[in-house]
């Protein structure tokens, strides 16, 4: 994918951008409140699911948490967050910085709402639901759009511990979740909304590159 179809370059060079640093400030401090109330910050602001079983003892889905279940992390794991704005900031700093700060806010956002999509979609499809919370699927639309912004541009991993081009991680990502979501394990990892949050993505990228050229 040629990055000539994203927006004009960012002049803001610095190492954390803009939009990088509001995200990470914001997810902070979300986490910081669900310490002081994380059942009532969950039942309020995490993605619930569109069916329940009987004697759920949450509230039905609300529209807000299509946005608002993105800045909420596991408050018994700090590794969740730790995680997440790592990887926002790893990767989302080239991209932001190649997008612009408006259009890298308008695609991380839609990959965050079409990630919560696709997991309601995935909870009616197999006839139950639990609340879903974390930035991965803005992540994982972030991964999606470094492969495809610097397909060659190699990354050492920490597993396995070999360099690797960037689309080839993208690929080899896809294809695990993709896997570990059809399995049928219940690993408490929502597969699907991080391959919602990078379908959205691509279908985004594609979009803006079909406009550029009409």
């Amino acid at each position: 994918m040629n990055q000539h179809i994203y927006s004009r370059r960012s002049a803001n060079n610095s190492a954390i951008p803009d939009v990088i640093f509001i995200l990470l400030i914001a997810n902070g401090l979300v986490f910081a409140l669900q310490q002081f109330s994380p059942g009532l910050m969950e039942r309020l602001f995490a993605l619930q699911p569109l069916n329940s079983p009987p004697g759920y003892q949450f509230p039905p889905f609300l529209p807000w948490q299509l946005i608002t279940y993105g800045f909420m992390h596991d408050t018994r794991s700090l590794m969740h967050i730790i995680f997440n704005m790592l990887m926002l900031w790893m990767f989302g700093r080239d991209i932001e910085q190649l997008m612009g700060a408006r259009r890298f806010l308008i695609y991380y956002t839609v990959c965050v709402v079409g990630a919560g999509l696709v997991q309601l979609l995935t909870g009616v499809i197999q006839g139950w639901g639990v609340p879903t919370l974390g930035a991965s699927g803005g992540v994982f639309g972030i991964f999606l759009a470094y492969g495809m912004a610097f397909p060659n541009r190699r990354l050492m991993l920490i597993f396995p511990p070999i360099p690797m081009k960037a689309k080839y991680f993208v690929i080899m990502l896809g294809i695990f979740e993709l896997t570990l979501g059809f399995s049928g394990v219940k690993n408490g990892v929502a597969n699907f909304a991080h391959l919602g949050g990078m379908l959205f993505g691509f279908v985004l990228i594609k979009y803006w590159a079909g406009s550029r050229r009409r």
